[in-house]
């Protein structure tokens, strides 16, 4: 049968063998579309956000296997398991519980103290941690939207912490005008030191991984031997590579009063999170940034001076790092500083950048549960005994996973994010008339 014959009338219908249609029949069949209900879901359960939730929730677990295999309670119990199963559930669940119940009231809310303004201290102090993981992940944030890797965040806050501390116990400037120079000068020179790998990047071609890498070595020794010599940074008097204390008027207001460490570079730093995501997504800049980032040479054919974006870009990106070494100079440790003043935070910045997808609120919220790890760690390993590597573990686990999202979609039977089809235009056949 043809497929233009149709069976007599009170013939039962013919089966046709799907691999025997023609296949430009079977190519001009439309695919069924799945409703709006269903892509509006797989949209959900495949997007970035519920994945980076995913990772923490994996690095949890993964941190309360640990937590449970440290414990001494649950190793005692173990040796008498199949006696008295029960009792290592019970060590099980009285460690786990334990532990991340102490990292909660660390990190979020103390409800053992006397009243509200003792019990919210914990969420204050994960805020203080979270001020210069926030303003440091902007910055290696934009360098990945511009498809480039900024790893030398310590040298660009060791500079600009440097800058800006010299400001703040070298001169003397009026209440409030103080405060904002030393800002000025901290950020300036944090993007002075962020615009050489940029200019070298534009000019020679040079990677800015290895770049970045020679200048943290650069500016650790640099700054420790201006902490070493008398006149420079160091304290008078003193023989510890330490600066002096910073003058109050160059020092970031409590927000909160004294009892609280929480000071006004929060503030700041929420207004670096609004003004990047306004330039990554408002602005002309900003569409110059991502169209490099995505493709340089299709920006390039478009007339975008790519070499200019790599410029100024890492200008921004050291800017923005710089701002983490300012809040740490002049609103956490305000007695004087050392060449420890990064404090690895421009390491984690790489962690909370990928945590947030390199979206400005992403990494506003990634810095704020690694500063509630930070904060909620301390308190953990006072209370319960949990070692704080623990808490690394896990910041290194949602790494992982983070860069892993098959493994995540995988553990927890997620579906795969829709492709997006480009369906080109029939062509028809022209018909010639000889």
């Amino acid at each position: 049968m043809t497929d233009n014959q149709i069976p007599a009338q009170g013939q039962p219908p013919v089966e046709v063998d799907p691999s025997q249609v023609p296949a430009a029949r079977r190519a001009s069949t439309p695919e069924p579309e799945e409703s709006r209900f269903t892509g509006v879901f797989r949209e959900i359960v495949s997007g970035n956000a519920l994945l980076s939730v995913l990772a923490v929730v994996l690095a949890l677990v993964a941190g309360a296997v640990l937590i449970a295999f440290t414990d001494e309670g649950v190793q005692a119990s173990a040796g008498y398991f199949f006696s008295r199963p029960s009792d290592l559930l019970s060590a099980v669940w009285e460690s786990v519980s334990g532990a991340y119940s102490s990292l909660f009231q660390g990190a979020i809310y103390n409800f053992r103290a006397d009243d509200f303004a003792r019990g919210i201290r914990p969420l204050t102090e994960t805020l203080t941690f979270a001020t210069p993981l926030i303003a440091a992940g902007l910055g290696v944030a934009l360098s990945f939207r511009v498809g480039l890797f900024n790893i030398g965040g310590r040298g660009q806050m060791l500079v600009a912490a440097a800058a800006a501390g010299y400001v703040g116990f070298a001169f003397q400037f009026p209440f409030g005008i103080h405060l904002i120079v030393a800002v000025i000068a901290g950020v300036a020179a944090g993007a002075l030191w962020g615009g050489i790998v940029g200019l070298l990047k534009a000019r020679t071609g040079a990677h800015e991984v290895i770049v970045t890498i020679m200048l943290n070595y650069i500016a650790y020794y640099l700054i420790q031997f201006m902490l070493s010599t008398p006149g420079l940074l160091q304290a008078p008097g003193s023989s510890n590579p330490k600066s002096p204390a910073m003058l109050e008027t160059a020092v970031f207001p409590d927000l909160f009063g004294p009892g609280y460490n929480l000071h006004l570079g929060f503030i700041v730093v929420i207004a670096a999170t609004i003004y990047v995501w306004y330039i990554l997504n408002r602005s002309s800049m900003g569409f110059q940034f991502r169209a490099v980032g995505e493709n340089p040479n299709a920006a390039r054919v478009a007339g975008i001076n790519v070499k200019n974006v790599y410029f100024v870009a890492m200008l921004f990106s050291g800017g923005l790092v710089g701002l983490a070494g300012v809040s740490q100079v002049l609103g956490t440790v305000t007695t004087g500083f050392g060449d420890g003043i990064d404090a690895s935070i421009g390491f984690d910045a790489i962690t909370v950048a990928l945590l947030g997808r390199s979206r400005p609120w992403g990494v506003f919220f990634a810095g704020i549960l690694f500063g509630a790890f930070k904060a909620g760690g301390f308190a953990m390993q006072a209370a319960e005994g949990i070692p704080i590597d623990i808490i690394l573990v896990v910041q290194s686990l949602i790494v992982l996973f983070i860069a892993a999202p098959p493994l995540v979609r995988a553990i927890f039977r997620l579906p795969a994010p829709s492709k997006t089809t480009l369906r080109k235009p029939k062509l028809q056949k022209a018909q010639v008339t000889k």
